[in-house]
C-alpha cells in the first residue's frame, strides 16, 4: 500500500527549473543591456545549475525514504498480525490440550484403580438429617418460596472452544433460552464449564456437578439437569412438582420400553429432576462406578450393550448405565422414580421443529404435549463437536426454527416476533400505546403460568 501511495509524488518530482539567466527589461522598446559582466554571468548559471541537480538529488532521497518508510511499516504491522495470529491458534490449541504448562506445581491425579469400585466422594449416609438441621438455622434460605419449592436448573458446555465459531453461536442462543424461562419462573440458573472429575468426561460430567451442588445448596430442593442441547419451546408451561411430592426423581420415558423391552432409549438423561436428599446421593453413588473412562467405562459398554435392546458396542454412556440400573435393582429404586410421559420433558426433535406452524395456528402455549412441547432436544445433532448423526444444516436450521419458536413467545409481551421461524430479524406487531399495562396484563407469561396452573389445580 506504500508504493502505491508515492508512485503519483515520484512521477511528479521533476517541478520547475530554476532561472539561468537575468533578462533585461524594454521600456518603450529600447534595449538594455546587462549590467553584469558576462564572466560572473556565466558562473552564476553553473552555480543554478548545482542548485537544481543537488535539489533534484534531494527529492529523490526523501522520495525513495519516504517509501522505504512506508514498506518498513507495511513489514512491520503485517509482522505483528502474523505474530497475533500464531499466539491466539497457540492458546486455542493450549486450551483444547486440557494442558496448563504454567501451572507447573498441580499434583498428577492418581490413576484409578480398576479393582476398586470409583466413588464420587466420601460417603454420605445422614444428609436429610444435616440438610433438615441447616434449613432450620437458616430461615433466610428456605427450600419452599411462596408454597414453591426451590429449583436450581443446571446445564453447561465442555470447558474448551466449540470446533466450529457456530457451534459456540447456539451455545449462547441455548443459553438465552434457558435465562429467559428461568427468569419468567424464578428458577434459579447454573451454567458449568469445569471439569470437576477427570474421569466422569462426556456423557458423565453432569454426575459430580448434581452432587457437589447438593451438597452446596442445601436450601434447592430439586435440582433439575438440562443438556445443553435441549431447548425450552413451551415458555409458559410449568413442571407439576405437586404431583412429584412421593417422589424423588422425575425423567422422561415410557415403562413399558423400560421393563418390557428393555430397550436403550427407554429413559432420555437430557432433561430430569433430582430431589435434593439421601435418595439421590445413594443413587449417584451407585450410578457413577460404570463412568469412569478407560478400562472401566469399556467393560461396562459391553454389559450394557449385551443387556439393552437395540445398544450399538460403544463405551458405557450415563443414560444406558441408568436404564440398566433401574432394570436391574427395580425393587430398589423405582418407588421413588415417576417415569413421566404426559408432558415433553423431553422431546425429539425430528418429529417437532417442522410442526411449529401448525400448532401455532392450531394451539397456544401452556400444554406442554405433542400439541405444544414443552423441551425440544436435539439429540444426535452435536452442534458444537466436528461430527453428529444428522447433517449439519439440516440441525442448525432446526435449532434456528426451535430457538425463534420458544422466542416469539417473550418478545410477544415487547410487541415484536421474528420475521420467520428462521429469521434472527424481528419485525413490531403492535403500535406503542399511552395504556401499556394493559398488554402486560394481557401478553406476559408470567400472568399466563399463573393462570394456567391454577387452572390444572382446580
Amino acid at each position: 500500500m506504500g508504493q502505491e501511495t508515492f508512485t503519483a509524488a515520484q512521477k511528479r518530482s521533476g517541478g520547475a527549473t530554476l532561472p539561468t539567466t537575468a533578462n533585461g527589461a524594454t521600456r518603450g522598446g529600447a534595449r538594455t543591456t546587462s549590467l553584469i559582466p558576462r564572466g560572473r554571468q556565466i558562473h552564476k548559471t553553473f552555480n543554478n545549475i548545482k542548485i537544481t541537480i543537488l535539489c533534484g538529488f534531494v527529492t529523490i532521497l526523501v522520495l525513495r525514504g519516504t517509501i522505504g518508510l512506508g514498506n518498513l511499516v507495511s513489514s512491520e504491522s503485517e509482522a505483528e498480525n502474523q505474530n497475533i495470529i500464531e499466539e491466539t491458534n497457540r492458546i486455542l490449541a493450549e486450551i483444547r490440550s486440557d494442558k496448563d504448562p504454567d501451572d507447573l506445581s498441580e499434583l498428577s491425579e492418581p490413576e484409578v484403580n480398576p479393582n476398586v469400585t470409583y466413588t464420587l466422594g466420601p460417603k454420605i449416609s445422614n444428609w436429610d438429617q444435616e440438610r433438615k438441621i441447616w434449613l432450620d438455622r437458616n430461615p433466610n434460605f428456605p427450600n419452599f418460596v411462596n408454597g414453591k419449592a426451590r429449583i436450581l436448573l443446571v446445564t453447561g458446555s465442555p470447558p474448551n472452544p466449540c470446533d466450529n465459531a457456530i457451534g459456540d453461536h447456539y451455545l449462547l442462543k441455548s443459553i438465552k433460552n434457558k435465562i429467559d424461562y428461568c427468569r419468567l419462573h424464578g428458577i434459579e440458573i447454573v451454567y458449568n464449564m469445569a471439569h470437576l472429575d477427570k474421569e466422569l468426561a462426556g456423557y458423565w460430567a453432569k454426575l459430580p456437578l448434581i452432587r457437589r451442588l447438593m451438597l452446596s445448596h442445601p436450601e434447592v430442593e430439586w435440582i433439575w439437569w438440562m443438556d445443553s442441547d435441549a431447548l425450552f419451546t413451551d415458555m409458559v408451561f410449568e413442571i407439576p412438582l405437586s404431583k412429584y411430592d412421593n417422589y424423588n426423581m422425575v425423567i422422561h420415558g415410557y415403562p413399558d420400553l423400560l421393563f418390557n423391552q428393555k430397550s436403550w432409549i427407554a429413559l432420555n438423561t437430557g432433561s430430569f429432576l433430582f430431589r435434593n436428599c439421601q435418595w439421590s446421593l445413594d443413587l449417584l453413588d451407585t450410578w457413577a462406578p460404570m463412568g469412569p473412562k478407560g478400562a472401566i467405562r469399556d467393560e461396562a459398554g459391553r454389559i450394557l450393550t449385551a443387556n439393552l435392546k437395540g445398544r450399538p458396542a460403544f463405551e458405557a454412556d450415563d443414560q444406558s448405565a441408568l436404564i440398566y440400573l433401574l432394570i436391574s435393582q427395580k425393587d430398589q429404586w423405582m418407588d421413588k422414580v415417576f417415569v413421566e410421559n404426559a408432558y415433553f420433558l423431553h422431546g425429539y426433535w425430528a418429529g417437532l421443529v417442522d410442526r411449529y406452524e401448525e400448532m401455532i395456528e392450531k394451539y397456544h402455549p401452556g400444554l406442554g404435549d405433542e400439541r405444544w412441547p414443552f423441551v425440544t432436544h436435539f439429540v444426535g445433532c452435536k452442534p458444537c463437536g466436528s461430527y453428529g448423526d444428522y447433517p449439519v444444516e439440516k440441525c442448525l436450521r432446526s435449532m434456528e426454527r426451535a430457538f425463534n419458536f420458544a422466542d416469539n413467545q417473550v418478545l410477544k409481551l415487547y410487541g415484536f416476533r421474528h420475521r420467520g421461524l428462521v429469521s434472527p430479524k424481528i419485525k413490531r406487531i403492535r403500535n406503542e400505546t399511552i395504556t401499556p399495562l394493559e398488554f402486560v396484563d394481557q401478553f406476559d407469561i408470567r400472568h399466563s403460568a399463573h393462570r394456567s396452573s391454577s387452572g390444572s389445580q382446580s
